[in-house]
């Protein structure tokens, strides 16, 4: 008994010294990577819109995203069902309440519940502590539209996998140029593949803590 109560507790400090990783959820479409066929068969998405929208991208957050919808004339009810099926994930970490009640039928009192448990580590932690408030089904479909931080320095492949557009090329790069120790150095190294604009789009998945 002794033993295995012992063995219980390296487990658990285990656990909690084990590096995070973060990871981004899946589910909905992202309007930076999708194709313009995929585009077309959102909802309000016509020819010129869309045409407007790839020619804006990549949108650096879900405020951008939303401030473009509105600048073609879509109504919020529209940029609601838009975003029912489309999003920028929002980063649980850091996203203000105006970015977490961009998400459908999220109200002041879950963006307050957001922010309340934070730092966010796994997603296990959020299907726990969301699901204080509402059932499993609605837990998934709020987690949908956000990320964790990765951490670049031991996130692993499978990991860096889950930001939109990332195969396993770039995966590859994120972990050849470890250790990474400032954002500069991401710039500079990502920067050798990839556009500016598309280095500061995978930026935002990341955290060096």
């Amino acid at each position: 008994m002794r033993r295995a109560i012992q063995l219980a507790i390296v487990a658990a400090v285990f656990m909690l010294a084990a590096p995070v990783h973060g990871q981004v959820a899946k589910g909905l479409l992202d309007p930076n990577v999708a194709a313009e066929k995929e585009l077309l068969a959102l909802p309000h998405m016509a020819a010129a819109t869309v045409k407007a929208l790839i020619g804006k991208r990549p949108f650096q957050s879900a405020l951008e995203l939303n401030a473009f919808l509105q600048s073609q004339s879509l109504t919020a009810a529209q940029i609601t069902e838009f975003f029912r099926r489309a999003f920028i994930h929002i980063n649980l970490n850091t996203a203000n309440e105006a970015e977490i009640l961009l998400i459908p039928g999220a109200g002041k009192r879950m963006a307050h519940e957001f922010e309340e448990y934070r730092p966010w580590k796994t997603f296990a932690q959020f299907d726990k502590e969301i699901g204080k408030y509402v059932d499993a089904k609605e837990v998934q479909r709020l987690k949908t539209y956000t990320f964790i931080p990765l951490n670049l320095n031991t996130a692993r492949e499978a990991d860096f996998m889950t930001i939109p557009g990332v195969g396993k090329r770039m995966a590859h790069e994120f972990e050849e140029y470890r250790p990474w120790k400032s954002q500069q150095q991401f710039q500079k190294e990502i920067g050798k593949y990839v556009d500016q604009k598309e280095v500061a789009r995978l930026w935002r998945y990341m955290t060096l803590q």
